[in-house]
């Protein structure tokens, strides 16, 4: 019984081990990749308007960076990423589509997943507006001065 409850005790103190040590290297993405915005502002677009933005990125480390992943919030966003890898100083870019297909506003998230159980969650938000199917009234006076009305 002394044995199992050493072994249990050994068991839990390895398992916190490695949970902090994975905790830790998450927190490290900043050492690693500058990233020039996290959380992107698309402003007013028109509703069903496709939209999208260019997410720059720099390696900041001494070792190449490889994107394993990117997974998107809902089916209204599209990455386009190419997996690198990436050299220590290289610039590099994720874009970012959505295809405007929501009601008002909206707040969205893409999660990037970096060689080495590196991660970053970028948002995204904005509003869109619908247009009115008629954008212009009937002017009665257009109609007169191609008539030749109007005198």
């Amino acid at each position: 019984m002394k044995k199992f409850a050493l072994f249990f005790t050994l068991f839990i103190a390895v398992a916190s081990i490695h949970v902090q040590a994975q905790t830790d290297t998450t927190a490290d993405i900043s050492k690693v990749i500058q990233f020039k915005e996290l959380d992107h502002d698309f402003g007013k677009i028109p509703y069903g308007k496709p939209a999208e933005y260019t997410l720059d990125m720099k390696n900041i480390s001494s070792d190449s960076v490889t994107i394993e992943d990117v997974k998107v919030g809902c089916g209204c966003t599209t990455p386009k990423w190419q997996p690198g890898p990436y050299a220590p100083g290289a610039d590099f870019n994720i874009t970012i589509g959505f295809n405007g297909y929501t009601e008002g506003q909206f707040n969205k998230v893409v999660t990037i997943y970096f060689k080495g159980g590196l991660s970053q969650l970028i948002k995204f938000h904005g509003e869109t507006y619908k247009t009115p199917d008629n954008p212009a009234p009937n002017n009665n006076g257009v109609k007169q001065l191609k008539s030749g009305g109007g005198k």
